[in-house]
């Protein structure tokens, strides 16, 4: 494992310590197979925060706007990791 991955693993299970381990693997594996999207999703939320939007509110905004591309990556990794 990478620096770069044991990185963003160890902010994600800080972050998301709530959620169950599988869940928490899904959205790394997820943010890591698709760093551009994230990457995206971020930018948009700069954008609304710079607007006077607060941190949470700015992320559902966004979480919402690009709903279907997250479903669609939800149901990939599902699909890819069936047992």
């Amino acid at each position: 494992m990478g620096i770069k991955n044991f990185l963003m693993k160890k902010l994600i299970g800080s972050k998301l310590k709530h959620l169950p381990q599988d869940q928490q693997d899904m959205i790394l594996a997820l943010v890591s197979e698709n760093p551009e999207f994230f990457k995206e999703i971020q930018g948009q939320v700069e954008v609304k925060k710079k607007q006077g939007q607060n941190e949470q509110m700015a992320m559902m905004q966004v979480m919402r706007e690009n709903q279907a591309k997250i479903q669609k990556l939800m149901m990939d990794y599902a699909q890819k990791n069936k047992k």
